[in-house]
């Protein structure tokens, strides 16, 4: 593929994703919690910085995108709707537009819940779902300015994206997740599995995501809720795990 897909662990339990166009020799971020590392691993590849994108406002995922900005000179796309608590956009953007990236294009998908404006982008070749703090391996994010019924609608837009979809969030939670998943649906049997992955990925101190989208709709339960509801219930219940 002439796009490659990399993570950089950052803050606590963060990951920035780099996307690298080897044709065109571009290279993207998406949400920079912490400059420093992201500019070390590009000063490392020898690449510059051309895109940053951002998911949502929260600090952990753009305290990192005015040094970025200011040092590379990259273009800051990031939803209209958090203009105002993001602070400097070049390309504001709306549920279904699109971004021009290494001949591609990333489309925007609105998806609200854990913040009013929050978005995802969609990257088709290869197959990838840049969710912020939207969907988790095995979870989805706390609904702190949004509803059950936002996130419900928002993991359903993911519906129509293929299996094989690489689940690229913005944190290393899966373990917690998976242990919390198990005390609501013990008789998955594909989560058992997950969650025996997972265990043993984290013991040799390895990522755990990406994950896919055939992974999370066989084991996620909460993209798996078959209404906002039970979403709701969820993650009522994960709140207090």
């Amino acid at each position: 593929m002439p796009i490659s897909i990399m993570s950089i662990p950052v803050l606590q339990d963060n990951y920035v994703w780099v996307l690298h166009d080897t044709t065109g020799e571009k290279t993207a971020v998406i949400d920079p919690g912490d400059a420093a590392p992201v500019r070390q691993f590009l000063d490392a590849a020898g690449w510059s910085l051309d895109l940053i994108l951002v998911t949502h406002h929260h600090h952990d995922h753009v305290n990192g995108v005015a040094d970025l900005h200011s040092h590379y000179g990259a273009q800051v796309v990031a939803p209209a709707a958090e203009a105002s608590q993001i602070g400097r956009i070049d390309i504001p953007v709306h549920d279904g537009d699109r971004v021009p990236f290494g001949g591609e294009e990333i489309l925007t998908i609105a998806t609200p819940g854990h913040t009013a404006g929050e978005v995802s982008y969609y990257l088709p070749h290869p197959a990838a779902l840049f969710c912020g703090d939207t969907l988790f391996s095995l979870g989805c994010g706390r609904l702190f300015e949004g509803s059950p019924k936002d996130m419900f609608h928002s993991l359903a837009r993911f519906r129509e994206l293929p299996d094989e979809t690489l689940v690229c969030c913005g944190h290393e939670y899966t373990e917690s997740n998976a242990r919390f998943a198990l005390t609501v649906a013990p008789e998955n049997h594909s989560l058992r599995l997950r969650a025996e992955e997972v265990r043993k990925l984290r013991q040799q101190g390895k990522p755990t995501v990406p994950s896919t989208l055939r992974s999370e709709r066989l084991c996620n339960p909460f993209i798996r809720a078959d209404s906002a509801e039970q979403l709701g219930q969820l993650r009522a219940l994960k709140d207090r795990f």
